[in-house]
């Protein structure tokens, strides 16, 4: 049985003489001559098909403009009589107790300048095929009000519930001595808007030309691929750009980049000037687009992705981040300049939660990038401009969504880092991103994105939540075949905790080099064991190390004392609020 039995039980009360459904317009009870809705959304042609599925009604439902006779039926033992009406796209269905009705809802007579005849399509053409029901809205299926019935235009329409209340269990009308509760009904999975989402992996139509350009870009492990009008398309192999091929005309370039333009993208695309999305190709892989209007054009910049999530082993990350999996709650960021891998290593601590542990991992990036399957975890993974409006929205929505590990793309304002902390204070582990060059760098940029009288709840606030800062750089290896990472690690623990409190990070460096036994880690450490182990040149050592006095073969790695060894067990066994300020 449909859904209709759920409607039907009004019809049970003394006041109620009709139910009455109508396309474009909420379900209404008709009670002492006026509709009142039962429903909080506007139903569809599709959704009152779904209702009379199997039941005697659908037998009622005309294949041509017009009204059919009020017909006496039997539901689930019950009799009624209804009737149902089409106008174009539009369908009403009237039902009601045979000794109920006393002042009939007039149908609207068929409009022939309501649809071209070109755009009609017949009702028949919804009905299901192979039990499967169509997702597809017909053109022209809502009615704009004034050419909707008399009695259904002068239904109320559901008044909008704030997303900060709980929606109201029922409806009260004035000089009433009963309430009409308000139907918990929602559209079928089948003509849901949920339907018109389509999945991230979804292959996107590209040209040959394109095509091909980006497999040979895979092959050749570029990471970015150019094209722009007026210049030959460009491929930034360990990082630089090469050329390849004649340039290329504006028509060309557009020629490659309008097919991946869908109707949002490209609407942004004419109003900003700039489009970012994702895309997967077929043949090619996935990747992250940015197409752009400049001075001799269009400009395309393609940013190729991981056709697997990485893992912490695979980009000789430390294994010190394995230390994760012991918390349930906190916040780890990730930072480092555009273009240093910040979003591949947060993908590869969502791959170590998926891999190791049967949590909910919530992640919200603009756009989705690396796809994650299912292993022990349930990943959601979250669209801002397609799934949701901002991080902010996504993340104030997020927690009451029962995650466990909530994955931010990238901290971008004050709004979004209050709720990454809040969430990281109530029990979620938070991971997030940010583009500044070093840990100290990053924790000052958290706080001065407040204003100045809160940056003291604020450092309080971040000492008890902060768990690891991964700073990162991409360094070019000695054989020019690729890059690999260098990483500063700073660890949570008191000592860090007892200077971001009493805003002391000018003394970081200090804690860095001592700091081993915690688990902390210095960018030139980490580019010294690369240096020891021959894979970069102590040239590039020095270019991207903060203090390149220190970068050399024999410059000693600082190994931690018993002491220190000691006075760090200590420390992650004390409690952050029992000790006093000195």
């Amino acid at each position: 049985m449909s859904g209709l039995e759920n409607f039907l039980h009004y019809l049970e009360r003394g006041d109620v003489s009709e139910i009455v459904f109508q396309s474009g317009a909420t379900a209404a009870a008709k009670r002492k001559g006026r509709l009142q809705p039962v429903t909080r959304e506007p139903l569809t042609a599709q959704h009152i098909l779904k209702l009379v599925e199997q039941t005697p009604l659908q037998d009622l439902v005309p294949q041509e403009d017009g009204a059919s006779a009020p017909t006496a039926t039997h539901i689930n033992g019950n009799k009624y009589v209804a009737t149902v009406a089409r106008s174009g796209q539009m369908l009403l269905l009237r039902v009601w107790l045979p000794d109920r009705l006393s002042d009939p809802v007039p149908v609207a007579p068929p409009d022939p300048q309501l649809e071209p005849e070109s755009t009609k399509v017949p009702i028949g053409a919804m009905r299901p095929a192979n039990g499967q029901w169509t997702s597809a809205r017909p053109p022209g299926l809502l009615l704009e009000s004034s050419q909707a019935p008399p009695e259904i235009r002068s239904a109320p329409p559901a008044p909008r519930i704030p997303s900060h209340r709980p929606p109201p269990v029922a409806i009260k009308y004035p000089n009433a001595r009963s309430v009409i509760p308000r139907h918990s009904y929602r559209p079928p999975p089948e003509a849901s808007p949920l339907a018109e989402f389509v999945p991230a992996d979804v292959p996107a139509s590209a040209p040959p030309a394109l095509r091909k350009l980006l497999v040979e870009a895979r092959t050749e492990s570029a990471s970015d691929v150019h094209i722009m009008s007026g210049e030959p398309v460009r491929f930034r192999c360990n990082g630089s750009l090469v050329a390849r091929g004649a340039p290329l005309d504006d028509d060309e370039a557009r020629s490659l980049l309008a097919p991946l333009l869908n109707e949002r993208n490209a609407h942004q695309f004419e109003e900003l000037g700039y489009a970012d999305f994702a895309c997967q190709i077929e043949g090619a892989g996935r990747f992250r687009v940015n197409a752009n209007k400049q001075r001799s054009g269009i400009k395309g910049c393609f940013r190729l992705i991981m056709n697997e999530p990485p893992t912490v082993e695979s980009l000789s990350l430390p294994q010190e981040l394995r230390q994760m999996l012991d918390y349930h709650q906190g916040l780890v960021v990730v930072s480092g300049p555009s273009g240093a891998g910040k979003t591949t290593t947060l993908a590869a601590l969502v791959d170590l939660f998926n891999a190791e542990r049967s949590v909910h991992v919530i992640t919200v990036e603009d756009p989705v990038e690396i796809i994650h399957p299912i292993k022990k975890a349930i990943i959601s993974q979250r669209e801002v401009g397609s799934h949701t409006k901002s991080f902010h929205a996504a993340l104030k929505g997020s927690l009451r969504e029962d995650p466990d590990v909530i994955a931010i793309g990238e901290l971008r304002d004050c709004e979004t880092v209050e709720k990454a902390l809040e969430a990281s204070e109530t029990g979620h582990l938070v991971f997030a991103t940010m583009s500044t060059p070093s840990g100290a760098t990053t924790i000052d940029r958290l706080i001065d994105m407040f204003p100045p009288d809160d940056q003291s709840q604020v450092r309080a606030t971040l000492a008890g939540a902060l768990k690891f800062v991964v700073s990162q750089r991409l360094v070019p290896k000695k054989d020019g075949h690729g890059r690999v990472v260098a990483v500063e690690l700073l660890t949570g623990n008191m000592a860090l905790w007892s200077l971001i409190r009493d805003d002391k990070l000018f003394q970081l460096p200090s804690l860095l080099q001592r700091g081993r036994a915690f688990g902390m880690i210095r960018i030139e450490d980490s580019l010294n064991e690369l240096l020891a182990a021959g894979v970069i040149t102590e040239e590039v050592a020095k270019a991207y190390a903060d203090d390149p006095r220190v970068i050399g073969a024999g410059a000693p790695v600082p190994q931690p004392t018993p002491q220190d060894q000691e006075r760090a067990r200590k420390g992650t066994r004390r409690n952050l609020f029992s000790r006093k300020d000195k």
